[in-house]
């Protein structure tokens, strides 16, 4: 029943996050929460530790929780990284492509679609930003899956904040072009579809928000 009630408060506060009803650095003050919801602060302190580990929300020591405020400056430093990490992980990749990893990566394409059409929107986000990390798994590098999942994980929210579910079709679908190419093992190619792709996620962040609001009962209502 707690885990339940736990997964709720996150479900509520994710969406309203993600559908711009609370504003980043907005306060989310544990007794308006527990009254919101009626439940214990107990149990809102476990929602609120989950969202901080999603780096959806930041807990500050003596000052509490607030909704996540990256940088747009910040997410463009990483995508840039992601270019110039990710071209040469695909390069790589081709060079010692098996049959069983095109498998592997199609059955996380079919995982991406699945969440999309479902529209779980923290599923296809992590799925989605995990597609890369696969590919290093896959290659037997944890060093650069760790490098990437870091990297993926400080844009994710910015991700999951701004990217429609029609960009997140898109996504999939350029997912699907990439391991094609990978498969007929034509490198030019497919680093020339993982550099437009990311150009393609990072263009279609839109940063004209809502106006959304400082008022939780509003906000989850």
């Amino acid at each position: 029943m707690e885990t339940s009630t736990t997964h709720h408060i996150v479900e509520s506060l994710t969406r309203a996050i993600v559908e711009h009803r609370l504003l980043p650095g907005s306060k989310l003050a544990e007794q308006k929460l527990a009254d919101h919801f009626g439940v214990s602060r107990t149990l809102v302190r476990q929602a609120l530790f989950q969202l901080s580990q999603n780096r959806l929300i930041k807990l500050e020591p003596a000052r509490g929780a607030f909704v996540a405020a990256p940088s747009v400056e910040e997410a463009q430093q990483v995508f840039a990284v992601r270019r110039m990490l990710e071209a040469e992980m695909t390069r790589a990749f081709v060079q010692q492509v098996t049959p069983e990893q095109i498998v592997a990566l199609r059955d996380h394409i079919k995982q991406e679609r699945e969440a999309v059409t479902q529209g779980d929107i923290t599923g296809r986000t992590e799925l989605l930003g995990d597609f890369h990390v696969r590919m290093a798994e896959l290659m037997n590098n944890d060093v650069l899956a760790q490098v990437l999942g870091e990297l993926i994980s400080r844009c994710a929210l910015i991700t999951l904040m701004y990217q429609s579910r029609n960009e997140a079709e898109h996504s999939t679908d350029e997912h699907v072009a990439i391991v094609a190419a990978l498969e007929v093992q034509d490198s030019d190619l497919a680093v020339r579809l993982m550099h437009e792709h990311l150009l393609h996620v990072e263009a279609s962040l839109t940063f004209d928000r809502k106006v959304p609001t400082h008022d939780i009962s509003l906000a989850l209502a």
